[in-house]
């Protein structure tokens, strides 16, 4: 079975399942909401990512400028593992950029999902507040 067969079985049984839906409450056993998100705990990995985000910066970039160089010479005196090095050095980059991106684009994402949250409960609470007077009102 081929990559994209096997995708398209899985994305047909998934749409088959209606039963399960985030912040529903399980038809069988069990109870309470299946997805349950604290804003401490988007804080602290945002902060972790943003933390690894300043480490792979400074550490991932630590032997560039020295493999280059390494490989720059070992082309000029006609070692073949010089343009093999480079190969390395060159993928080295372009795997760090990636990482860099995903771990910025997590931690950004998780200071905007928390502070996000934060307004939507501060709404929330406020729409109740003003239910819970005119309820009080209207008595």
């Amino acid at each position: 079975m081929t990559f994209e067969q096997e995708w398209a079985q899985l994305r047909a049984a998934a749409g088959e399942r209606t039963a399960m839906q985030i912040d529903s409450v399980p038809t069988e056993g069990g109870g309470g909401k299946d997805l349950v998100v604290h804003r401490d705990d988007l804080g602290a990995i945002g902060n972790d990512a943003y933390d690894l985000l300043g480490r792979l910066t400074k550490d991932g970039d630590h032997a560039r400028v020295s493999t280059f160089d390494a490989a720059t010479a070992l082309t000029n005196g006609n070692f073949a593992s010089g343009s093999g090095l480079l190969k390395v050095h060159d993928n080295w980059q372009t795997h760090l950029r990636t990482l860099l991106d995903a771990c910025g684009q997590v931690s950004n994402h998780l200071d905007y999902s928390k502070a996000r949250h934060a307004k939507d409960e501060a709404k929330v609470e406020g729409d109740l507040t003003r239910i819970s007077v005119l309820a009080e009102y209207m008595k």
